[in-house]
């Protein structure tokens, strides 16, 4: 049976993390994989707490699951990172090469890879958007999180 680590950041009562993990179920068994029969799903939540992500990361990886799936930022998804054979697959991290967790989203190297939601390249068209949807707006304000 093949094992799949799952590592957020997340309560287990989030309602948006039961609806992802449903969606999630539902998309692996659309593919033959179902939880318990040919794959078991080892869920790792940190609540938030970046001790607690840190210390359910790394029991994750004493798991040695076949592939690691983490969702949320690099900062403590890379906890995996120090077991080199573990493959990662990372979603929903803002900037993975900016914060060094991949070389290129082209070429990310070693064992992690992943989709990001953004791409910094892409503001221009957001912006141009912007302008299509209120022409009349004259200022934008950009908030980020550079870490």
């Amino acid at each position: 049976m093949k094992r799949l680590g799952v590592l957020m950041s997340a309560a287990a009562d989030d309602p948006d993390v039961q609806a992802n993990g449903a969606a999630f179920k539902q998309g692996l068994q659309q593919l033959g994989w179902i939880d318990g029969s040919n794959v078991r799903l080892e869920n790792a939540l940190g609540c938030g707490e970046p001790d607690t992500i840190r210390r359910q990361a790394e029991e994750l990886a004493a798991l040695v699951p076949d592939v690691v799936l983490a969702s949320g930022n690099a900062q403590w998804s890379r906890c995996c990172e120090q077991h080199e054979r573990l493959p990662i697959v990372f979603v929903n991290v803002a900037d993975p090469v900016g914060a060094g967790f991949v070389e290129s989203l082209a070429r990310p190297g070693g064992n992690v890879t992943g989709f990001m939601q953004f791409e910094y390249s892409l503001s221009a068209k957001w912006l141009e958007l912007l302008k299509q949807i209120a022409p009349n707006v004259t200022r934008v304000a950009v908030i980020r999180d550079p870490a």
